[in-house]
């Protein structure tokens, strides 16, 4: 299959304003909704399902990454980008139409699928249109964007939720989303496309997309609509067990398959996408748990709880585009190693978190949370595609994206188990450690009830006891809870140690240099399309 060159002008600087707008909206989506949920189940009268339209979106969109990024390389970027922001757009303007609850979750499943596709294809086009060295600038100027979204989302939630209504959460993105896809498709109307036959790995398809989806219902509901060792917990595990099992016989016997394993024999794909999981694993898992503890704990409102994310945010930013001129200059093994053990520290920090703690501390804390994450997750989505030719940069991108997110999703499911066990046994420790017989019962009796905990904490009156009594009880609760919040951080910390090890196995890959690169291969044309320079590298 072949590559044509002929009408290979991008409009860079349109495919741009086109991908930074797409992909500060659909990340955008992600933090805004939260705000405006309360409002939402109040009018629809949905409370036992609200958790599913956060949970929809999130499989839905996990579960097309993989597929999307290989189409891409099969068809081209601008096709599937387009088709991904239309979905994006019909599912938004369908969530503001929302009659009833059911209805909201059906289309944020819709508005998933656009979402999943736009993320992972907005870094694989920057990784097409720029050189190696060119991407370590722009992949952390788009890292900053996403974390400049999670920072002005609930701000911008709260405001609409406020003054205009919820159902604006959703048509805001219509605008936006037009215009992104426009600029899209004048900027890359001349995009390189493939010749000759193009063969879909449909098996392979059918067999991907149902594991993920049901890998991610067990994740979420094992344990809480089912118990983990129930019939129904055995039979989905053993489906999912099923299909990826038919799933890797039939990549390896596909001509084009959707994830191609020898991948892995690179060791910086490999290396990478460990990172990707343990960081998803450990971070995305354990700062859940932040702002409950600032509300819980320390005692502050839901707002200033809320904020607790944005000296994150703006660590991460910083240290993204910092991260990415380091890389000019710094093997991927060093930037992210140091990554790696800032989080660490990080990790370590949140761990000491107790009564006494203030919230300036918790803010402390995060930026060193924010730093590491900040260098880490542009990196790994630069070193991946330093090693692969653009005709792979979509399968391998998006495995990059896939792999981070199921890490995600695996450790909040895993974290929130150690949180829950953890409370009930401190709870346990705390009745018996009481002098006050009726504190000891209070404590016993709740130490069953984990789920009333956080709401007690944050409302002491609901308990029926004497002023004196009552804050012995809260005493009680308080610190289960903080011991319980520290044995995350710990654990999470466990995973986020052995990212450091991971990325000290890196191996001594760094950025291609363009002057280095052009001069090996005697290229003195300053306008030569990287997909040309590529091609005769390659040769």
């Amino acid at each position: 299959m072949e590559l044509s060159h002929q009408n290979i002008g991008i409009k860079k600087n349109l495919v741009l304003a086109g991908l930074m707008i797409g992909m500060f909206f659909s990340s955008l989506e992600q933090t805004v909704v939260g705000t405006a949920m309360p409002t939402i189940v109040a009018e629809l009268n949905g409370f036992s399902i609200f958790a599913w339209v956060t949970t929809a979106y999130m499989i839905a969109s996990t579960a097309v990454v993989p597929i999307v990024g290989k189409l891409s390389d099969l068809y081209g970027r601008r096709k599937l980008y387009l088709l991904g922001t239309i979905i994006f757009i019909l599912g938004s303007g369908l969530c503001a139409t929302a009659n009833t609850m059911e209805e909201l979750v059906l289309y944020r499943g819709l508005q998933g699928i656009g979402g999943g596709m736009i993320m992972p294809l907005s870094q694989t086009i920057i990784g097409d249109i720029f050189s190696a060295e060119q991407r370590a600038k722009w992949q952390g100027v788009f890292g900053a964007l996403f974390g400049l979204s999670s920072v002005f989302g609930p701000f911008l939630g709260g405001v609409i939720v406020d003054y205009v209504s919820w159902h604006w959460i959703f048509l805001i993105n219509l605008p936006f989303g037009l215009l992104s896809a426009i600029l899209i498709y004048v900027g890359m109307k001349h995009e390189p496309i493939k010749k000759g036959k193009v063969s879909i790995d449909y098996l392979g398809i059918a067999t991907l997309i149902p594991a993920v989806v049901l890998f991610l219902v067990w994740l979420t509901f094992g344990g809480d609509k089912f118990a983990w060792a129930s019939g129904t917990s055995m039979a989905i595990m053993g489906a999912v067990i099923v299909l990826l099992v038919a799933f890797a016989f039939i990549e390896r016997k596909a001509v084009d398959p959707i994830l191609d394993f020898r991948f892995f024999k690179n060791r910086v794909f490999a290396v990478s996408n460990l990172l990707g999981f343990l960081l998803g694993l450990g971070m995305f898992g354990a700062i859940m748990f932040v702002p409950m503890f600032m509300q819980g704990i320390l005692g502050v409102s839901p707002t200033e709880a809320g904020s607790a994310m944005t000296p994150m945010m703006i660590a991460l930013i910083i240290a993204s585009v910092v991260g990415g001129r380091l890389l000019l200059k710094l093997r991927f093994r060093t930037v992210l190693t140091t990554g790696m053990v800032i989080a660490s520290v990080g990790f370590y920090l949140m761990s000491t978190m107790g009564l006494e703690s203030t919230q300036w501390q918790v803010y402390l804390y995060m930026i060193v949370l924010g730093l590491g994450m900040g260098l880490v997750m542009p990196t790994i989505t630069i070193a991946i595609q330093n090693e692969f030719p653009t005709s792979q940069l979509g399968q391998v991108t998006s495995a990059a994206t896939f792999f981070r997110s199921i890490g995600g999703t695996i450790g909040v499911t895993v974290l929130n188990s150690v949180m829950n066990q953890s409370i009930v046994t401190k709870m346990s420790e705390a009745s018996k450690a009481a002098t006050e017989p009726a504190v000891q019962q209070a404590l016993h009796a709740l130490s069953e009830k984990t789920d009333a905990l956080f709401g007690l904490l944050i409302n002491p009156s609901a308990l029926p006891f004497p002023v004196e009594l009552q804050e012995l009880v809260v005493k009680g609760i308080a610190t289960a809870w903080t011991e319980s919040f520290s044995l995350v951080f710990l654990t999470g910390l466990v995973f986020i140690v052995t990212g450091v090890f991971a990325a000290l196995a890196m191996g001594k890959s760094r950025i291609k240099r363009d002057k280095e690169l052009k001069d090996k291969l005697d290229i003195h044309d300053e306008e030569t399309p990287q997909v040309e320079i590529e091609e005769r590298q390659a040769q």
